[in-house]
């Protein structure tokens, strides 16, 4: 029988070649991210195929999976020393290669398999590793199924099957870029379009597809190289936002897009170097499908704008909107339980059902969503359309660092803490707490609409602080300062990537 893994073990030793190594806190609420070899090394990836074939044969499921790897120096061997645990377990693996997370969750569809398990780290840092899985097209595993698989992985209960078998798929990223292509509306309107891709996997596909619908493409960081030289694949991240911004500006282009390490997630930059949170681009969205779909519904993340429920124009085109817990697979379970037309995450996750997608998230699919909003408004800028909306003063996606096994107790301590203050009548940035939402984390909002949001990131050690303000930028770094004093009272919350 496979070893059961252990928790830790020193490198560079015999018991690190003969013993699989396996962090617990690696088991995140949808997927899976360690750092390698660190947390995780290629034995322990293997008991981790083992887990997942022990459990899509527990769950029923036809044993068919398609697997592919994002662009970073050590993603090839890992995927290998996967399909090695998951062939174990009797699975049938379709291998894609080179691949987009969206890359792999479209071949759960053309390659009839019901399962997926992609290996990527997404955005993360580089030495990050991690595996996206489903077992039911087009959702991935929830806390659930992630709980299920911790248990049998680090419990050792994983059972060998007979039936495994692996095939390599050649040349699939055509199959996959020309079903984005036929997805597409012819584009009418002469549009030059930046792609940054921060020297990740995106650069290998995104610019062939931009090409192929027929605008002019200004590359920008799309040449491969693992060590991410210049910033993390990540256009949540202020960084790569300001290096798209100074592409747009120096080519005079109509919009710029960026892709995160994994190509599910869409940044967008406007035609004069505004950087546009993707909340705000969920609305525009919403506003431009909402007109061709009245009354549909989409789904959105509490780190969103609150304009999803306050926009004039989106209450005239009588469109519902759900605002539900932060995270890929949260998203996309709930766009395909409210048989939403779409869901918007802020990250910049974007989830079209049919009849525009599949219902999973593909930053190539954005980005043509994009594209033909601003063919459908042939009179007006990328601009033009950002200034359309009501002004907010929005945050960017604020992560102050918290050890991934204290992290869920320290927002729980935050939450006690603000309902004790809207208990009391207590108030926060001079204002009285008029809601709370604790769906996910805490959302707390004023009496003037200014809302701050504190949860744990579910991928790293990290928490998550988001505020805006329909009022001013005063009231918004005043939200800002009253919930960061709040977090303050806890040691064990940290140094923050970025901040207002």
């Amino acid at each position: 029988m496979f070893p059961k893994p252990l928790p830790a073990l020193e490198p560079n030793t015999f018991a690190f070649e003969q013993t699989p190594l396996v962090k617990p806190t690696g088991f995140r609420e949808y997927d899976a991210r360690w750092l390698f070899p660190k947390e995780i090394n290629l034995m322990g990836v293997q008991a981790l195929g083992l887990g997942i074939g022990t459990l899509v044969h527990e769950l029923g499921v036809r044993p068919d999976i398609v697997t592919g790897h994002d662009f970073r120096s050590y993603s090839s061997a890992i995927k290998l020393a996967l399909i090695a645990g998951m062939q174990a377990a009797g699975l049938r693996v379709k291998d894609i290669g080179l691949a987009l997370s969206p890359m792999a969750y479209f071949g759960q569809f053309a390659l009839d398999c019901p399962c997926v398990a992609m290996v990527t780290a997404s955005h993360n840092d580089n030495g990050w590793t991690g595996v996206k899985m489903g077992a039911n097209r087009p959702m991935t595993f929830g806390p659930d199924e992630m709980g299920r698989l911790k248990e049998i992985v680090l419990g050792g209960t994983y059972q060998y099957r007979d039936g495994g078998a692996y095939e390599f798929v050649e040349g699939f990223a055509e199959t996959y870029l020309k079903d984005l292509k036929a997805r597409a509306k012819p584009v009418t309107r002469k549009l030059k379009v930046v792609a940054a891709c921060g020297n990740g996997t995106a650069g290998a596909f995104a610019p062939r597809l931009l090409e192929a619908l027929g605008v002019e493409v200004v590359p920008l960081d799309v040449e491969p190289d693992h060590s991410f030289p210049r910033y993390n694949p990540n256009p949540e991240d202020m960084e790569m936002l300001h290096a798209i911004a100074a592409k747009v500006k120096e080519t005079g282009a109509d919009v710029g897009l960026g892709f995160d390490g994994d190509g599910d997630r869409c940044g967008v930059v406007d035609n004069e170097g505004e950087e546009i949170f993707a909340d705000k681009i969920g609305v525009m969205l919403a506003r431009d499908l909402g007109k061709l779909h009245p009354g549909a519904t989409f789904v959105v993340d509490v780190k969103s704008t609150g304009l999803y429920n306050t926009d004039p124009e989106l209450q005239a085109l009588a469109v519902k909107t759900d605002y539900w817990k932060t995270g890929h697979s949260y998203i996309k379970r709930r766009v395909n339980e409210l048989g939403a037309l779409a869901g918007f995450e802020k990250s910049g996750h974007f989830f079209f059902n049919e009849p525009i997608g599949r219902g999973y998230d593909d930053g190539l699919l954005t980005a043509i969503s994009v594209i033909e909003m601003l063919d459908r408004n042939p009179d007006r800028s990328m601009a033009d359309l950002y200034r359309a909306l009501p002004k907010t003063w929005g945050s960017p996606t604020m992560s102050p660092h918290c050890d991934d096994e204290v992290k869920y107790g320290v927002v729980e301590t935050v939450t006690e803490r603000f309902r004790a203050m809207k208990a009391a009548g207590e108030a926060l940035a001079g204002q009285r707490i008029v809601d709370l939402v604790t769906v996910n984390g805490v959302r707390i909002t004023a009496e003037d609409g200014t809302w701050g949001l504190v949860r744990a990131s579910s991928n790293k050690p990290e928490l998550v602080v988001v505020v805006e303000s329909p009022v001013s930028e005063a009231r918004l770094r005043a939200m800002f300062a009253a919930v960061d004093g709040v977090l303050r009272e806890n040691a064990a919350v940290g140094a923050y990537n970025q901040t207002i």
